[in-house]
């Protein structure tokens, strides 16, 4: 079996890491590159960086910072934000990005995934959906959750598979930030029904919520950002934990 991945999350509003609840009331939590190379040395699988605000932000602070962070960290890298052709791709990679994490880009014009994927590998091309329950079902939010579409989750997963993302990345918007554990229903159901990893976002706030999402929610990977950015999961304790529940992880 797979290693199951821990994944240290920076949104980034201005040149700075925040954390909100549920998309909103935001507040600082520190320097994104002393955050990234702290969770590099502790041992993350990953690291996942989103410019929130990076439509309304010049490209070029943008790409310096990806950069400043890339060349303190040695783990896999996944960039997203304002990430809109393969221009913006090519110049992300340039900058130290492993991975492009594209979210409503791609729900605008769903081709951008199949082009990123023959361009630059499925591995490249991580699709993340920002999802909320609704009376119809979970449905698909565009522009860090602000805007509806009429586009369903599990509908919507299952194209952006077909069409050659590497990967899923979902993030309930009901449950970001309130710590009360992770969608899990609604991540078994995309787990078992995609070829693709899916990336656990949106409710960490306990140990057990991280085990919760790989055996309840078969998440191949579980991304937080609060509970390491305020140090009250401590990631060598979370893995040794993990281990502990024989959970298959990189020590």
């Amino acid at each position: 079996m797979l290693a199951k991945r821990i994944i240290p999350c920076l949104d980034i509003n201005k040149g700075r890491t925040v954390k909100g609840t549920n998309f909103v009331n935001l507040r600082d939590a520190g320097d994104p590159v002393e955050l990234g190379r702290l969770y590099s040395g502790q041992g993350a699988d990953e690291l996942v960086f989103l410019d929130i605000t990076a439509s309304f932000e010049e490209r070029k602070t943008f790409t310096d910072l990806v950069e400043r962070i890339a060349a303190n960290i040695s783990i896999p890298f996944t960039v997203g934000g304002g990430i809109h052709e393969l221009k913006d791709v090519e110049r992300l990679l340039k900058a130290g990005a492993d991975k492009v994490s594209v979210n409503s880009a791609a729900l605008k014009r769903p081709e951008l995934i199949d082009e990123i994927a023959l361009n630059f590998g499925s591995q490249v091309c991580v699709v993340a959906i920002d999802g909320k329950r609704t009376p119809e079902g979970w449905r698909c939010f565009l522009n860090g959750g602000r805007v509806p579409t009429d586009r369903m989750l599990f509908e919507w997963a299952h194209e952006a598979n077909e069409r050659g993302a590497g990967e899923i990345l979902f993030t309930s918007m009901d449950h970001d930030g309130v710590k009360q554990g992770y969608a899990n229903d609604a991540l078994r159901k995309l787990s078992d029904g995609l070829s693709i990893p899916v990336i656990a976002s949106g409710g960490a706030g306990t140990k057990e919520h991280f085990r919760d999402a790989f055996i309840e929610g078969h998440a191949d990977a579980a991304l937080a950002a609060s509970v390491f950015h305020f140090g009250e999961i401590p990631i060598p304790e979370l893995k040794q934990y993990l281990c502990g529940q024989n959970i298959p992880i990189r020590l």
